[in-house]
Parts: structure tokens; C-alpha cells; sequence
């Protein structure tokens, strides 16, 4: 990493051949949290441009995630609407779990 007065210069890795590439992503930071930034991963033993790719590794995932449940949750939806028609192939799923899922009568 490269410090150029109050901004980071980063350098990404892209790890898919034998010759990585690199990208570099510039950005302004507050002199305040650039050095209790630097002040943190030093504590750690930590090299601050790998603590910033794991913050964006984690970000991305998480906004995947989020991705995902919003999916599910469309879906999901979706599927309830349909399911309000008796006639549906929903509507016929879902008293079929019911059926199945009916623990009246059982004795343990």
C-alpha cells in the first residue's frame, strides 16, 4: 500500500494466473481515521491494505446475501400469491404439506 498525503493507494490482486494483475482504487479518507486506521492495524500486526480488501471482501459478500434474500423473499411472495387461488398447483402443494405436517393423533 501507498500512503500519498491523506489518501490510501490500494493495490488489488487478482490472483487467476501466474502474473497477477493490479488495480489500484484511490480514495480521500479524514487525516483523523486514516491515522486511527493505521494506528488500529498496527496494533493488529495487520497490514492496512489487507484489512481494507477483507473489509471489501466482506462487504461484497454481505451485499450478495442481501441480493439472495431479496430473491427469496420475491419469491416467496410470489408463491403465497398464487397460492391464495384454491385451483393452483400452489394451493394443492400447500395443503399437501399441511396433510403431512398434521400431528394430530400422535402420541409420543
Amino acid at each position: 500500500m501507498q500512503l500519498h498525503n491523506n489518501s490510501f493507494t490500494v493495490r488489488l490482486n487478482a490472483r487467476q494466473s501466474q502474473h497477477p494483475k493490479e488495480e489500484s482504487f484511490n480514495f480521500r479518507i479524514d487525516p483523523k481515521l486514516k491515522a486511527d486506521f493505521q494506528t488500529a492495524t498496527e496494533a493488529e500486526d495487520k497490514p492496512a491494505a489487507q484489512v481494507l480488501r477483507d473489509f471489501m471482501r466482506a462487504y461484497v459478500e454481505r451485499q450478495r446475501e442481501r441480493a439472495f434474500a431479496a430473491e427469496a423473499r420475491r419469491q416467496s411472495r410470489l408463491l403465497a400469491e398464487r397460492a391464495a387461488d384454491p385451483g393452483s398447483d400452489e394451493a394443492e402443494v400447500m395443503r399437501w404439506v399441511e396433510d403431512v405436517s398434521d400431528t394430530t393423533g400422535w402420541t409420543a
